[in-house]
């Protein structure tokens, strides 16, 4: 197929890709003429065939396409931050553990900044609730929101090693060498291209058989693998001396939240909407972790629940950010033109891009805040999550990405989580999670409530009957009168969406509707949830790799990280001239004064020349250097240099101090300093 051909097929199939998407999203919420969980299957099959043709020809065309290189330096990056010790793999001295790192010193103090932004950014400014929740979980509490079920990776083992390997990534390294390979055959590549376009969805059998058919061997050993089996992610443990009361340590922070639900709506006086945040340590047990800080298992994570009238999405600062312009990568371009679109916050809503106005605050504010802690905008996106990649309890999702060198990385997950998590725990503690709302006069309602006929379902249903019940009870009034007139339009079976996210087919022999009229002064109701959730670690590397240079004519060997002061381990450096004992006073008074204004300093009073030292806290990106010479033990004067530009100026030592002090926290630019400042010129030596 020539260039030409190829692409009117690769637009073909496009389109119908995304006709058939929003197919399948509406059957999915019920709105499409057939709505059985037959039909929704099919649907799905098409979608996914429509990815892999799609996927495999995509690559045929991109496959000569040279990939941007050296926009960052992951080796320069890495080096430095083991060098400086912001980062060391743990227990090093015993030959460490993949997927476990100690923050040293620098680093430490970056990562406390980093998330002290995130709390005034988040917190503070939108007046937030916080909470702190253990670490550890009890099991009832992962079963109800569906992690002892469904928090699994596949796994294989080297047969004889028993060492074990992510069956995903074994399998994608080994079709990307075959693809790769000069001598393969165009239709084993045609066929290896196709796997890749759905890898993400292959189930253990699947995965066995292209296990087979590719041929893929332990990657140390050669050895065979063993067939594909579920693991779960998360870390067993016993809480008690009994061992009677099964545990896990927590996978994520939010659980901690839902169930603390009913008391922080009583803390916020059963007024909705509120947001609550919790940061904290969470564990996954990855079972192969590579790339550093991007893929461990233990990690801190920053997340935020913003509990919302399911009918009432509207934000009350909206209008602060309709107009701030960001990268939007939709569903819809995804699967034709696979470019961003760069719009407003405000044209994504009106347009429907983004569903509401909530979760599209919040989009606008990770962005903002991204850009405060120092990741380049230019290598930042927003991506819509497709059809199929929707997690079961979401209505929406849209992934924070940071491109580095390892390509582009998911930091934040922005979900629309409907009210999947309050009901889940609802049902299964017998607790009721749910809001009230009063109306401000009493009202006289039609009501028409779907009823199940408990025999027939029985018979249909067994054991999954009770379930498929509870969510035709807990069907709102617009649910239900949408079934009844998918029944009246002649359809044989509607789809019933259970609490563990499957959907049963049910016909129309097993609902039986009431209608009347009833006062109400008020109703209960489930808050629907939007969730920001950060990965503090993907989003610090990414600091590290876009503030990462080597200054040209440096030695390759002396990078700078151009942290922004907020972030910065270490916000000054302070420089005696020399080792001249005359300079300590001086440089003890300045010290203290930065000190008192709780600014972290350094002073380096070692003999190595001023340009030496500077250089050594250019690698820990200080942003600012005060050196402090004769003149200074004359006038009380020092020298304030400036990281990026490496210009200087001259003041004292109060002024300076407080000039510092405003560039930290945002109220004063370089610029502005300069002009209160006489310049100073020094070589650096």
């Amino acid at each position: 197929m020539d260039e030409n051909n190829l692409n009117e097929e690769i637009d073909r199939l496009s389109n119908e890709l995304l006709e058939k998407s929003d197919l399948l999203r509406s059957m999915r919420r019920g709105e499409a003429e057939r709505c059985d969980s037959a039909s929704i299957a099919s649907a799905k099959t098409e979608v996914k065939d429509l990815n892999r043709r799609l996927g495999s020809m995509l690559r045929r065309r991109d496959a000569g396409v040279k990939k941007d290189e050296g926009v960052f330096d992951r080796v320069g990056t890495e080096s430095l931050m083991k060098r400086r010790f912001f980062v060391t793999p743990s227990f090093e001295i015993y030959g460490g553990i993949a997927g476990l790192y100690d923050y040293g010193p620098p680093g430490c103090s970056v990562k406390s900044n980093l998330v002290q932004v995130w709390k005034n950014h988040f917190v503070v400014q939108e007046s937030m609730l916080e909470i702190e929740g253990t670490c550890l979980t009890p099991e009832p509490v992962l079963k109800a929101s569906g992690h002892v079920d469904r928090f699994t990776d596949l796994m294989v083992k080297d047969t004889e090693t028993q060492e074990c390997y992510r069956a995903d990534h074994i399998l994608k390294a080994q079709l990307e060498k075959i693809i790769d390979d000069p001598a393969t055959a165009e239709d084993r590549k045609e066929d290896a291209e196709g796997v890749l376009a759905v890898l993400d969805e292959l189930d253990a059998d699947d995965m066995d058989e292209a296990i087979a058919s590719w041929d893929v061997k332990a990657t140390e050993t050669g050895n065979k693998l063993s067939a594909a089996f579920p693991f779960n992610l998360m870390f067993g443990t016993q809480i008690g001396p009994s061992g009677l009361v099964k545990g896990f340590l927590r996978p994520e922070t939010a659980q901690g939240i839902f169930v603390n639900f009913k008391r922080l709506l009583d803390f916020n006086r059963s007024r909705l909407p509120f947001a609550c945040a919790q940061i904290g340590l969470s564990f996954r047990n990855e079972i192969s972790p590579r790339a550093g800080l991007l893929r461990v298992r233990e990690f801190m994570q920053a997340e935020i629940e913003h509990f919302v009238h399911p009918q009432k999405k509207n934000h009350a600062k909206f209008d602060s950010v309709k107009d701030y312009s960001l990268a939007l990568f939709p569903r819809r371009q995804q699967l034709t033109t696979r470019t961003t679109v760069q719009m407003t916050i405000g044209e994504a809503v009106a347009n429907g891009i983004i569903d509401n106005e909530t979760l599209a605050f919040y989009i606008a504010r990770t962005s903002m805040f991204c850009e405060k802690v120092g990741l380049n905008k230019e290598h930042i996106r927003f991506r819509e999550h497709l059809e199929n990649e929707m997690a079961h309890y979401a209505t929406e999702c849209w992934d924070l990405e940071v491109n580095c060198s390892h390509g582009w990385i998911e930091c934040a997950g922005l979900a629309d989580r409907s009210c999947y998590d309050l009901q889940s725990h609802s049902e299964s503690s017998k607790i009721e999670l749910s809001a009230r709302e009063i109306y401000s006069e009493v009202k006289s309602v039609e009501f028409l409530k779907a009823l199940p006929q408990k025999g027939v379902m029985g018979k249909a249903f067994k054991k999954d009957a009770q379930l498929v019940m509870k969510a035709l009870e807990a069907m709102s009034e617009d649910e239900v009168a949408g079934t009844q007139s998918q029944f009246d339009s002649g359809a044989e079976s509607v789809s019933v969406k259970v609490a563990d996210g499957r959907s049963f087919s049910v016909t129309k022999d097993m609902i039986s509707y009431e209608k009347g009229i009833k006062k109400e002064s008020g109703r209960n109701y489930y808050p629907s949830v939007i969730e920001p959730s950060f990965g503090v670690g993907r989003i610090l590397y990414c600091i590290f790799e876009h503030s990462y240079y080597v200054r040209e004519g440096d030695d390759e060997a002396r990078g700078v990280l151009r942290f922004p002061p907020i972030v910065a381990p270490i916000k000054a450096a302070v420089l005696p001239l020399s080792k001249n004992e005359v300079f300590n006073p001086i440089a003890a008074r300045v010290g203290e004064a930065l000190g008192a204004c709780g600014l972290i300093y350094r002073i380096d009073d070692t003999g190595a020349s001023i340009g030496k030292r500077y250089a050594r806290f250019d690698e820990l990106g200080t942003p600012f250097g005060i050196t402090v010479d004769f003149d200074s033990v004359n006038d009380s004067t020092v020298t304030l240099r400036d990281r990026d530009s490496m210009r200087q100026v001259r003041g004292d030592i109060d002024g300076i101090v407080q000039s510092i002090f405003s560039m930290v926290s945002g109220t004063a630019s370089w610029g502005d300093v300069e002009k209160i400042f006489p310049p100073f010129s020094a070589a650096e030596e």
